[in-house]
């Protein structure tokens, strides 16, 4: 339509909450389908959580806050940073926003000019290339392969550099392989950041809580702090608090930045609800004791998920160090003909036919820039997941 913005054309809507759409459409006209597209716990918030909520709206904290978050939350997340990530942040170095996406949409916003470009390591979070874009940046993908762990390496980011890039992306563990960077592995991309002083770092750390088997999570600016004055450290209650809907994300960066953000912020959304950010110093002061049994509970799910895939025809399943998401390769199912007929030409037409034919909704692995594998969420009962990797068995087993 003539009257939409030229940016619109520059971003595609996302893939993830259109899979999670599809699932839930054909589940309401009676289909039997397992979603396996959104990255959401299927835990319950903790009840002390619930009941900070409550007590703050029975004591009337219902009015709007300061725009970048309430006094208390910044405190909060200071001292979470500081025990976990040995981070030191002052009140003013710190920002809350409606979500991890808002912080990474504002920082970016703020920040980008036409022809700035930011590096992304692929396989990326669906989001990422999509607000570079519309922000007028540049999005300049460099492919992590398998056999590398979908992580990139010193060479390939030193290669990608140039006078025009303004960041780096940094999401570790990852959406959508659940690959982690070791301490080692940032040390070796933070000694090329410093090489090149025009370029800032914004990690994503959304998922470090939910790590397995020993992996330690580290973040950029604790492993090498000459880099602290131009890293954006991004984190949030929503995955390891179970608390996606309350939409709390925070960032602890410098002081020139996040007040930028704020800008930004003050113009669009204003103040994250004062509800969830009650409920979001609660989880983040409170008892922490069932984040590591909550991960535990996903490191069964994944260990499940994985033997099950790798014993379906023509799928190869890596194991993840943390999140809660695998990252299968379906090259091995490509060029046969599905028990409906369907030719399988891409990853695309793979999970298409598998919603169809077994109602099982995974999200194709080009929609997060790699090819061809899709990303299956095992944020889900143990029963829906056996389930659902019996039909991905039999789905692939009736190919021919």
């Amino acid at each position: 339509m003539a009257f939409l913005a030229d940016s619109l054309a520059r971003i595609k809507p996302s893939a993830t909450i259109a899979v999670t759409n599809k699932a839930r459409e054909l589940k309401a006209a009676g289909r039997d389908v397992i979603g396996l597209g959104a990255g959401e716990p299927d835990f319950d918030t903790p009840e002390n959580v619930k009941e900070a909520a409550i007590q703050a709206i029975r004591e009337g904290k219902t009015k709007y806050t300061a725009v970048d978050g309430i006094p208390e939350l910044k405190a909060a997340i200071a001292a979470k940073f500081k025990r976990e990530n040995n981070l030191t942040y002052a009140p003013n170095q710190i920002t809350v926003g409606t979500g991890g996406k808002q912080v990474l949409y504002n920082a970016l916003m703020a920040t980008l000019n036409p022809g700035d470009e930011v590096i992304i390591p692929a396989p990326y979070w669906v989001s990422y290339p999509e607000i570079v874009a519309l922000g007028g940046g540049t999005p300049v993908e460099i492919v992590g392969p398998q056999s590398q762990g979908f992580k990139i390496g010193p060479d390939a980011l030193e290669a990608a550099i140039t006078p025009k890039t303004k960041w780096l992306i940094l999401n570790s563990p990852s959406n959508p392989t659940g690959a982690g960077y070791t301490r080692a592995e940032l040390k070796a991309l933070a000694d090329v950041l410093l090489r090149h002083p025009q370029v800032w770092i914004m990690t994503d750390d959304m998922y470090e809580h939910l790590v397995f088997d020993g992996f330690e999570f580290a973040t950029i600016a604790e492993v090498e702090p000459r880099l602290y004055d131009r890293t954006l450290t991004v984190n949030g209650v929503s995955k390891a608090y179970a608390m996606t809907g309350w939409r709390i994300g925070y960032a602890g960066g410098p002081v020139e930045l996040i007040k930028a953000i704020g800008t930004i912020q003050s113009q669009s959304t204003s103040n994250p609800s004062s509800i969830s950010q009650w409920a979001a110093v609660e989880a983040l002061n409170g008892p922490q004791d069932y984040i590591p049994k909550n991960a535990e509970i996903f490191k069964k799910r994944r260990d499940l998920v994985v033997s099950m895939l790798n014993q379906a025809a023509g799928i190869v399943c890596p194991n993840p160090e943390g999140a809660f998401y695998v990252f299968p390769s379906c090259a091995g199912t490509l060029g046969k003909t599905t028990a409906g007929g369907k030719l399988l030409k891409t990853d695309e037409d793979f999970v298409t036919a598998l919603l169809e034919e077994e109602g099982v909704a995974v999200v194709q692995g080009s929609a997060f820039g790699l090819a061809p594998y899709f990303r299956i969420s095992y944020a889900t009962s143990t029963e829906a997941l056996e389930e659902a990797c019996t039909r991905i068995q039999r789905f692939c087993g009736n190919l021919r």
